[in-house]
């Protein structure tokens, strides 16, 4: 294999290791003024796109432990990773996909399992990871908050029924 070939295996290794997921899609049919808007939205997301070289990805999967991808790279392919929650990322694709028409994903992997393309557009319509993680703190909130709630309402009508206190001492 030349120098070359050998230094682009190296860094698409660095990137599947360095990124618990990674969503291979189709860009055929995406201009250059495209690419450049998703490269854009996808750093909002903490994630990046980068064109691969089939053979050489392929490789560079094994190599990396990802397993076998089976003949399943064909066509005009880009790999998104990232460093946050695939759903940021994949909700990203999606809409993309959905405005521009033209970017397929074809498959994904999310620590070293595969997803079909289904799973991944399913991953899409999740909450990201932050929001899920303030909608689980509000729910461990919540039984304490309430439990201050009750707390003062008995309080209040143990007060109300102490025939020893005067009315002008409960307001």
């Amino acid at each position: 294999m030349r120098a070359e070939k050998q230094i682009l295996t190296k860094e698409y290794v660095a990137r599947l290791n360095g990124s618990p997921f990674f969503i291979v899609v189709n860009y055929k049919g995406l201009k250059v003024s495209h690419m450049t808007e998703l490269r854009k939205r996808l750093q909002k997301a903490a994630a990046e796109i980068h064109i691969v070289k089939n053979s050489l990805f392929q490789l560079a999967a094994k190599e990396a432990g990802v397993g076998e991808l089976n003949g399943s790279l064909g066509g005009q392919l880009a790999v998104v990773t990232g460093q946050k929650d695939i759903s940021s990322a994949a909700k990203v694709v999606k809409n993309f996909g959905a405005e521009f028409d033209r970017l397929k994903v074809q498959f994904g992997f999310l620590d070293n399992q595969r997803l079909a393309p289904e799973a991944i557009m399913a991953l899409a319509d999740l909450p990201s990871l932050d929001v899920l993680r303030a909608k689980l703190l509000g729910l461990f909130n919540a039984p304490a908050t309430e439990t201050g709630r009750f707390a003062q309402h008995a309080r209040d009508a143990t007060r109300a029924c102490d025939p020893g206190e005067s009315r002008e001492s409960l307001k």
